[in-house]
């Protein structure tokens, strides 16, 4: 059984929408934020990135900051650029970018069934964003920012989400990276429609989003009891089939001094290694290969077969393969969560970044990784496991500031 529960969402009026939805917190810096903010005092990223009302320095985790997010929070509601809906909905959110389209229902999910482990984890999170996200949210007295959570598609689902796509859109508008976004806010009928088919639903998986996730379930824990309505939290839930990951890639140092012919030496004791055709980019065409780039050259590097645990649903992934053949024993990485001369590159940054990151960034060689599929993440959920960090990177992102679930 999977709850998708409607609530009275605070939303921008329409003409406000494009100015208010930012991107999410994680995926920009502070400088970043401020300039993106910068003369739009309706920009969510008051909320989400409250420092940039700050003087510069302030340490992002400082109490102030997470004053100012609630302070900004609620100006933004006096202020009439977020408008509570006077009844309970589920919502539709899609996206497009390029030829990719993604309808995702939003609506809130339960803290019970995730501490239950009926919406499933891929993710070890770490203690310190775990509890920034805690303190965010408590003080904010509201989930933000909607964690992403898929299932198995259901044709029914699918049914009653394109009929509902049907009608006009109460927000329809692009953002600078080329984006659309489209929201439906649905009516009775289609809104309970929904929440009984996805009673159906035997599973949720957390795509992106764990440590918010996490932190609602914290807050729940701490705050149970007060009346509030942090039972559930904030999520958008997209079905499997539409889901879009792209690789996430690793720049790493040599600490050695090794030169590139010590450095491909010691690759060919591990993988098969050969140039690039015509010196192009060695995109990865399939699993269990990676593209590297080294001293100005690509090259394709291929897994020897009989070196995978192929039963392992953690260790025969690409990323996995790649810390285990490449970035540990050949490059002394024993922690990627905390080693300094690795590096993650997420794939939306293209092939160009990873150059870069080689060329002019300090880094001695960059690895690109084949994406991991869908049923990868599934298949390591439903064993109970755990991914290594930075397996997955979807895309497009969810804008934050469209809708808030306040409790």
């Amino acid at each position: 059984m999977a709850t998708v529960e409607p609530f009275q969402a605070f939303r921008p009026p329409q003409a406000d929408a494009v100015l208010v939805a930012s991107p999410p917190y994680d995926v920009i810096n502070t400088a970043e934020a401020r300039a993106l903010a910068s003369g739009n005092p309706k920009s969510f990223l008051h909320v989400s990135r409250p420092e940039i009302d700050l003087a510069e320095g302030v340490d992002e985790h400082d109490d102030v900051v997470y004053a100012q997010g609630a302070k900004n929070l609620t100006a933004l509601i006096a202020e009439g650029a977020l408008v509570q809906d006077p009844e309970p909905h589920l919502y539709l959110y899609a996206q497009q970018m390029g030829d990719h389209r993604q309808v995702g229902v939003v609506g809130c999910a339960s803290v019970a069934e995730y501490d239950a482990d009926l919406i499933k984890k891929h993710e070890k999170t770490r203690a310190d964003k775990e509890d920034d996200r805690t303190r965010h949210i408590e003080e904010l007295g509201a989930h933000d920012e909607p964690v992403f959570l898929t299932y198995r598609a259901d044709a029914e689902i699918d049914r009653l989400v394109n009929d509902s796509t049907q009608a006009a859109p109460i927000y329809d508008f692009t953002t600078s990276d080329g984006i659309r976004h489209t929201l439906w806010v649905l009516g009775r009928e289609a809104t309970g429609a929904l929440f009984e088919r996805f009673q159906q639903v035997p599973t949720l998986y957390v795509a992106d989003g764990h440590h918010r996730s996490a932190a609602a379930a914290r807050v729940h824990k701490k705050l149970r009891g007060d009346g509030g309505q942090h039972h559930a939290f904030l999520a958008v839930v997209f079905p499997h089939n539409q889901m879009k990951i792209m690789p996430y890639n690793r720049v790493v140092r040599d600490l050695e001094g090794r030169t590139t012919d010590q450095i491909l030496a010691a690759l060919r004791q591990k993988l098969d290694v050969v140039p690039a055709q015509n010196g192009v980019t060695a995109t990865p065409k399939s699993p269990r290969q990676f593209g590297i780039f080294l001293d100005g050259q690509w090259y394709t590097a291929s897994v020897r077969p009989g070196t995978v645990d192929e039963k392992d649903p953690v260790k025969s992934l690409d990323c996995s393969i790649c810390q285990d053949q490449i970035l540990e024993p050949i490059f002394g990485v024993k922690d990627p969560r905390r080693d300094k001369h690795v590096d993650f590159v997420g794939g939306i940054r293209g092939i160009a970044e990873l150059e870069k990151r080689v060329q002019t960034g300090g880094f001695t060689m960059a690895l690109h990784l084949y994406p991991t599929q869908i049923e990868q993440l599934f298949a390591v959920s439903d064993a109970g496991l755990l991914m290594p960090p930075k397996s997955t990177w979807f895309e497009p992102k969810l804008r934050s500031g469209l809708f808030i679930h306040t409790f």
